[in-house]
């Protein structure tokens, strides 16, 4: 035992796990995997693509979309090596400081989503409380300071992290139960004083995605109390029709979130491949639903797709000879 102990801490590896008991079929789950990812990619650069050429679309509520889906696409980019490589070609081994490399883009990235989210229930109560000083309020200066204040929080909070977890001794067997590094996993792989890592974790968590949520459940509070005030009922119905593609966001980023959170702090083992299940679904699936969901509920931006879809098929289509 005090052979392992004295392991350098460098060499020491991690092991990655697909979907365990699965492990003849990998190959076969490789397939919606990377769809999920073909889509996620594609959806995000397209929403992002449209936003950036169409200037009818450079207003606030599109800004923060914008920023919603670099964000998306940094949580699939992040995720997408680990992933593919467990299941298409069984690459299980990772570094130590590969693994915290990824953990910190992906919490980082985590939290920087939520702040987005954050802003984008701020421009809904806004647009909805005081529509006559949206604009003055929600300037492109005031958005782009917002939007750097979002990506220093993320980054400053998870960036003690790796450096907590390089800090433990990890003698065990080091296999995590999923394609990719989380930060709870981890500290339960290492043998060594986590108190300090967990006791931080469990701060980020409460001072990032719980009090966004808080706030944002607060935005919503105050938007329902000006749409109630409204005597009309097809006002009132058209401005919560502003929020469906948000609240939507929202329940998605938050419900798995909060769900795999719980899971990895304080749940057991009796349910092993749920909490793999709602891990898969957080990170890899929340991305794709994103461009889905604001393209769906969002006529503008819809319209705005189709037309550069039809613009494309019409440049590629061959001219008709006569």
């Amino acid at each position: 035992m005090s052979a392992v102990n004295d392991t350098n801490f460098n060499s020491a590896m991690f092991l990655l796990t697909g979907i365990p008991g699965q492990e003849d079929i990998h190959l076969w789950i490789s397939v919606p995997f990377c769809l999920v990812y073909v889509i996620s990619v594609v959806g995000n650069s397209v929403i992002l693509f449209i936003l950036r050429t169409d200037t009818g679309l450079h207003e606030p509520m599109y800004i923060f979309l914008s920023m919603l889906a670099v964000t998306d696409l940094g949580l699939s980019i992040a995720t997408m090596p680990t992933t593919l490589g467990t299941f298409l070609f069984n690459a299980r081994e990772i570094s130590l400081d590969a693994c915290f490399a990824q953990l910190f883009f992906i919490h980082s990235l985590s939290y920087i989503e939520s702040s987005v989210l954050l802003l984008m229930a701020f421009d809904r109560f806004i647009a909805i409380s005081h529509p006559l000083r949206y604009a003055s309020i929600l300037t492109l200066p005031r958005i782009a300071k917002m939007g750097l204040v979002c990506v220093l929080r993320g980054v400053a909070v998870v960036f003690p992290l790796p450096f907590l977890l390089k800090r433990s001794q990890y003698c065990q067997d080091n296999v995590l139960s999923r394609s990719y590094c989380l930060n709870q996993e981890i500290i339960k792989m290492a043998c060594s004083d986590i108190r300090v890592s967990s006791i931080y974790g469990f701060f980020v968590t409460v001072s990032t995605a719980m009090l966004d949520s808080l706030l944002i459940l607060l935005s919503y509070v105050k938007i329902l109390k000006t749409v109630l005030s409204i005597a009309s009922h097809a006002e009132c119905v058209r401005a919560l029709s502003t929020c469906v593609s948000h609240f939507c966001a929202v329940l998605l980023f938050y419900i798995p979130g909060i769900g795999l959170s719980v899971v990895q702090r304080f749940g057991n083992s009796s349910f092993p491949l749920l909490q793999i299940l709602i891990g898969y679904v957080y990170l890899l699936v929340l991305p794709m639903m994103n461009p889905i969901v604001y393209s769906l509920k969002s006529k503008h931006l819809r319209a705005r797709i189709i037309r550069a879809l039809k613009k494309r098929v019409h440049q590629l289509a061959p001219p008709l000879v006569t």
